[in-house]
Order: structure tokens, then C-alpha cells, then sequence
């Protein structure tokens, strides 16, 4: 009988043993929340069968003990001691799992027995246990690494963006969520960095050089002739339409004393020889006055690169100009033309931007699901995010698991563990009263034929 006890309460031990593979055979249900859903009325109704189950499994092999036991005393047999030893040890191994299944959860028969009610005393330690089991096995970087490298994860994407129909549907996503930060985003602010961002770049740095460089080069491949003339053909246009008027100033500026007709004769020929001049310097590019503009443009190209007053008064005058509010209105003012765009670009699906994404992004599939190289990096830049991520804040990912172990209710938490596990766990009872009975029959057997 004591090798018979030892065997039930072995079994009885392996309860502990046993949820979490209960737990892991198909039950995904979360353990948190503090709900009652119409799912966990179902697991507790098969709960409550499985115990039903057992328990009456207990009855019979005590009512099966008991008849053994009249029947050996009325002299019915050498059977009856088998029959008895076999119901004794089943009894034995049914209460000894039950004892076991039962301390996982609350305290046997309200008796204030060491080690009972294991989860809801526990609950803190095992959530601590939970989290540093989850941290040394799924939050390494060696264990992270090895699992994305056998997904193989840049191939699989490589061919799933290569199809129209997802990256239709990733482009929609993006634009969504460019609209959404967009949104987010207060004008007063974006407008405010965006002046102070040009601001600070145009002050410091100077912008003499680089357009003397710039303008050198036009003047070098003929560019600003196209000025040249559209400003010769306005002046011409403009002299043509206004004569009357530049007769008039120039009779106006002359002195009082001379006579009337004189001013008219000598405004005239003014008029006449400044629009012959403005007409041949439209019609003849070689004109003398054109190459004076040309040389005029070129030293100061030279200028604006290596004389020092010459960059000192563009510099004032740049810091004058980006100081003026109309200036720094209109740099502000740009943010919103720019979001308007982009919002309108986001949202038509035929806009150029979003046909330009879908377009990349169907080229970058196609490569990446045939290229290793690129399925490589890939993989590698994807290894090491995830690897820097489960490092550098471990602690942080299972102390999610451990707080939020550590919030539950403890009785709570125990009937919602019961509901998921506690099925299974009356399995354990059924078997050890099976597998006592079995045992207890062996070792009476044993011991009769060893007399």
C-alpha cells in the first residue's frame, strides 16, 4: 500500500507538469482581461463535465472497493482480493490527483495545507517566471536572428509586393497614412520650422560664390541672351506705345528759359534716337551694346567669386532680404501649397505620385524575389532591426508580461487558468485512477504468487 501511495502521489506531481502542455495543444484563448465571454462559459461547462466525469469514476471504483470487501468477507472467492486491491489503489491514485489538480487552484477542502492554491499565492512569481522564460527563449538576439533567416523573409516579400493587387494595396496604405500625418500636423508649426530651417541654412551659408559661378557659366554658354533680347523686344514695345510720355519728361526737364518748340524738336530726336537704339540692339546680335552687357555680366561673375566687398554686399543684401516679413511670410506660406499637393496627389489614385510609388514598389518586388543579393540585405537590415529591438529593450518586452501578470485578480485569474487548462488537467485525475488500480492489481498479484 505504500508503494501504491508513492505511485499516486507521483502522478498527482506530474499535475504541475502537465498544464502547460494542456495549455499548449490547441488553447488560444488569452489569460487576460478580467470579461466573462460566452467562449469561457463554454470551457467552464466542459470543465465541469470532466469533473463530473472523474469524480464519478472515484465513486465507482469506491463502491467497486466496497462490494470487493463484503464479498471477500462472505467467502466468495480468492478474486475478491484482487478486485479490492486493484479498487483500494485506484482510490488511492484518484484522490492523490485530485489533491494535486485541485492545490494548482485553491486550497483542498479549505484546509490551510503548505503549497495548495499555487496559482492564485504564485501568480506574481509565475508571471515573473513567464517573463524570463519568454526573455531567454524567444528575446535573443541568436534566437531572433536563426528564426527570421529560415522565414526568409525578403524573398517572400519580394514576391508578394510583385503582385499588382498588393502593391495596390501597400501604395493605398502609404497614401492613408501620408493623409493621416499630414493631418496630424498643426500649419503654425510645419511653417515655422520650415522658415527657420531656410532661415539658418541661407545664413550660414554664403551664397556670393555660387552664383557667380552660376552666372559665369550662363554668360559662357550664351543663356542670357534669351534675357537680352525679351528685355531689347518689352523696351521696344514699351517705347512704342509710350512715346508721348518720354517726350514729355524729356521737355519737362528742360530749363525754363528755352522755348517751347525748341524742348518739343529736342525731345523728339531723343525719342527717334533711343528707339533706333533700343530697335538695333534688338535686331543685331552682334551690337556693340550687348557685348558691353556681356563683359558687364562676366566681371561681375568674377566679382561676386573673388572680391571681397562684392560678397560682403550680397551678404548684407541676402540677410536684408531673408529679414523682411513679407519674406519669411512667403517661405511659410510654401509649406501650405506644398501640403495641398501632396494631399491632392495622395488621394487621386491616378496622380503621378501614387503611380510612381506603385511603380517602384512592383520593380523593388520583382528584384528582390529574384535577386539573393538583395534578399540578403534585406534580411540582414531586417536580423539586425530585430536583433537591436529584443536586446535593447528586453527588459521592457517581458516586463509587459510580468506587470501586466502582476495586475491580474489572483481568485480571478485562477477560475480564467482553470477554464483553459482545467479540461485537460481532469484527464489526469481519470488516468491515475485507471493507472492505480493497474498498479495496485500488479503489486497484490505480485505479492500473492511471491506468498
Amino acid at each position: 500500500m505504500e508503494r501504491t501511495r508513492a505511485d499516486g502521489a507521483a502522478t498527482g506531481a506530474a499535475a504541475v507538469a502537465r498544464p502547460a502542455d494542456a495549455a499548449s495543444a490547441g488553447r488560444t484563448a488569452p489569460l487576460g482581461g478580467f470579461g466573462h465571454s460566452p467562449a469561457d462559459e463554454d470551457r467552464r461547462r466542459g470543465v465541469r463535465r470532466m469533473k463530473a466525469l472523474a469524480t464519478g469514476l472515484l465513486l465507482t471504483v469506491a463502491v467497486i472497493y466496497v462490494l470487493a470487501k463484503w464479498a471477500q468477507s462472505a467467502g466468495a472467492g480468492g478474486w475478491t482480493g484482487f478486485v479490492a486491491a486493484a479498487a483500494e489503489a485506484g482510490m488511492v491514485g484518484a484522490l492523490a490527483d485530485w489533491f494535486a489538480v485541485t492545490a494548482l487552484f485553491k486550497r483542498p477542502m479549505g484546509l490551510p495545507i503548505p503549497h495548495t492554491a499555487i496559482i492564485p499565492t504564485k501568480k506574481d512569481q509565475l508571471g515573473q517566471s513567464l517573463g524570463d522564460f519568454v526573455g531567454e527563449n524567444f528575446l535573443s538576439d541568436e534566437v531572433v536572428r536563426r528564426r527570421l533567416r529560415a522565414v526568409g523573409i525578403g524573398s517572400r516579400l519580394g514576391g508578394w509586393l510583385a503582385e499588382p493587387k498588393n502593391a495596390d494595396r501597400v501604395t493605398a496604405e502609404l497614401s492613408t497614412a501620408l493623409r493621416g500625418a499630414l493631418t496630424v500636423l498643426r500649419d503654425s508649426d510645419v511653417q515655422a520650422v520650415v522658415g527657420e530651417a531656410v532661415t539658418r541654412r541661407a545664413d550660414a551659408q554664403e551664397i556670393a560664390p555660387g552664383i557667380g559661378t552660376l552666372l559665369e557659366k550662363v554668360v559662357a554658354e550664351g543663356g542670357h541672351t534669351r534675357v537680352v533680347d525679351l528685355v531689347c523686344a518689352r523696351a521696344h514695345d514699351w517705347l512704342v506705345e509710350h512715346g508721348d510720355s518720354v517726350m514729355e519728361a524729356v521737355s519737362g526737364g528742360a530749363p525754363g528759359w528755352t522755348p517751347r518748340f525748341v524742348d518739343r524738336r529736342v525731345g523728339d530726336r531723343v525719342y527717334k534716337e533711343l528707339l533706333r537704339f533700343v530697335t538695333e540692339m534688338r535686331d543685331m546680335p552682334g551690337h556693340p551694346a550687348r557685348g558691353a552687357v556681356d563683359r558687364f555680366l562676366t566681371d561681375f561673375a568674377t566679382d561676386l567669386q573673388s572680391d571681397p566687398e562684392t560678397r560682403a554686399k550680397i551678404e548684407r543684401l541676402k540677410s536684408e532680404v531673408l529679414g523682411r516679413g513679407e519674406v519669411q511670410d512667403l517661405i511659410a506660406s510654401a509649406w501650405g501649397a506644398v501640403r495641398a499637393m501632396i494631399v491632392a496627389a495622395a488621394e487621386d489614385e491616378r496622380s503621378q505620385l501614387r503611380l510612381r510609388v506603385r511603380a517602384s514598389l512592383l520593380s523593388l518586388g520583382q528584384r528582390m524575389a529574384v535577386d539573393a543579393r538583395l534578399q540578403n540585405k534585406v534580411d540582414g537590415w531586417l536580423e539586425g532591426a530585430a536583433g537591436y529591438v529584443v536586446t535593447t529593450y528586453q527588459g521592457e518586452i517581458t516586463s509587459l508580461i510580468t506587470d501586466t501578470v502582476a495586475g491580474w485578480d489572483a481568485a480571478h485569474t485562477s477560475r480564467k487558468i482553470e477554464a483553459h487548462i482545467g479540461r485537460d488537467l481532469q484527464f489526469i485525475r481519470i488516468n491515475g485512477t485507471v493507472v492505480g488500480a493497474l498498479a495496485g492489481l500488479a503489486i497484490y498479484t505480485v505479492s500473492q504468487a511471491l506468498g
